[in-house]
């Protein structure tokens, strides 16, 4: 019997017993106990979310690009909005939690995965190629709502530094979700090939004619009965592997949260908690990509991960805010803002030309080491 068929039984048991068990207590659980369950929780959201990311492949391979990461991206970012929807209204004091996450996410995902993937890529092939064009794409939207959302507020002046007002949340909740929403129709629609390998197998270019707004197609060995029988029941995994992951965020939440508390651990170590829990298994499938010379693929998880994040999570987070009452801060530190620009500008260079080297991967890993220390030493 292979492991991962013990997946869905583990976790909906997992689920069965977090519903009928009283409310969980982290104090009255003791230390060791309170560990133990967490160490579980943990164990058992992390293998679901692998489960996530081995049905958002095969849909990958059924609908073939953009659709395949398009689909992992989103789960992901449910994923991630439920852990921090989990913490803010279990813990009424969390201002920075969605700002720490999202800023966390981008510092993974733009550095430390982008900056090992090119890392090993130039090890392995010395130069790879990629769609200059979808990496182009995914930074455009990516820079002005990393900015809008994480920078614009430390200059606003209807509210304290770093927040927005009620009129602002709702006006750039929308402004966001328009331009990732144009962005989406644009990724899988009109130029849903800018997303897609240059090549077949080599990434080398495509045709002109035939890459241009070539659609998405399924792999060719499946006929398309059993492909639409194929990708229905991937679906239904899928959604049954991400559903656990958001019942148990809470109980999760509340162990972490108290964990954190009791540690005397800065407070930004939860939103970088929480984002190495969601997208632990989406980095390893982009450095699983980066290996097999799939460069594309992975740019598109990594930059995909990033826009969707912000394009997604700041709505969210400004959501819960408003309805909620809480205070919701955006705004980064100094220190932080410098590091994100630091980051979007090296971004724009890394992606610049059409292939990429050891030197990229190695810089954009000295910026994740940055990131790491202020973290611990603002």
């Amino acid at each position: 019997m292979k492991l991962s068929t013990l997946r869905l039984p583990a976790a909906w048991a997992t689920v069965a017993a977090a519903l009928l068990a009283p409310t969980i207590d982290p104090a009255a659980l003791g230390p060791a106990l309170a560990g133990l369950l967490f160490a579980w929780l943990l164990g058992i959201i992390f293998w679901s979310a692998f489960g996530v990311v081995h049905e958002a492949e095969e849909l990958a391979e059924a609908l073939g690009e953009p659709f395949g990461t398009l689909i992992l991206t989103l789960s992901i970012v449910i994923i991630e909005v439920a852990l921090i929807a989990a913490v803010m209204l279990g813990s009424k004091d969390v201002p920075t939690l969605g700002r720490d996450t999202m800023f966390a996410v981008l510092m993974i995902v733009l550095n430390g995965v982008v900056g090992l993937g090119l890392l090993i890529g130039g090890l392995r092939h010395h130069q790879q190629s990629y769609n200059l064009q979808g990496a182009s794409a995914y930074l455009a939207i990516t820079i002005p709502l990393a900015m809008i959302a994480l920078v614009l507020p430390n200059f606003t002046t209807t509210t304290v530094r770093g927040t927005l007002s009620t009129a602002q949340s709702g006006l750039f909740s929308l402004l966001t979700v328009a331009l990732y929403g144009v962005f989406l129709w644009l990724q899988t629609g009109r130029h849903r090939s800018f997303f897609r390998p240059v090549t077949s197998g080599t990434e080398s270019p495509l045709p002109p004619a035939e890459g241009a707004d070539a659609p998405a197609t399924p792999m060719p060995h499946a006929d398309a009965t059993t492909s639409k029988s194929t990708t229905g029941r991937h679906v239904i995994l899928l959604l049954a592997n991400i559903l656990p992951i958001v019942i148990l965020s809470k109980s999760l939440a509340k162990l972490l949260d108290a964990g954190i508390a009791a540690l005397g651990a800065p407070a930004a170590l939860s939103g970088v908690v929480i984002a190495m829990i969601v997208f632990t298994p989406e980095a390893i499938s982009a450095l699983r990509a980066v290996h097999a010379n799939q460069l594309t693929r992975a740019i598109n998880l990594c930059l995909g991960a990033a826009a969707s994040t912000l394009g997604l999570t700041v709505p969210a987070v400004l959501l819960i805010g408003v309805l909620t009452g809480q205070s919701v801060v955006l705004g980064l530190s100094s220190a932080n803002m410098v590091l994100l620009a630091i980051t979007l500008v090296l971004s724009t260079l890394t992606f610049s030309g059409t292939r990429t080297t050891i030197l990229e991967g190695t810089v954009h890993l000295s910026m994740f080491a940055v990131f790491l220390i202020l973290v611990f030493a603002p």
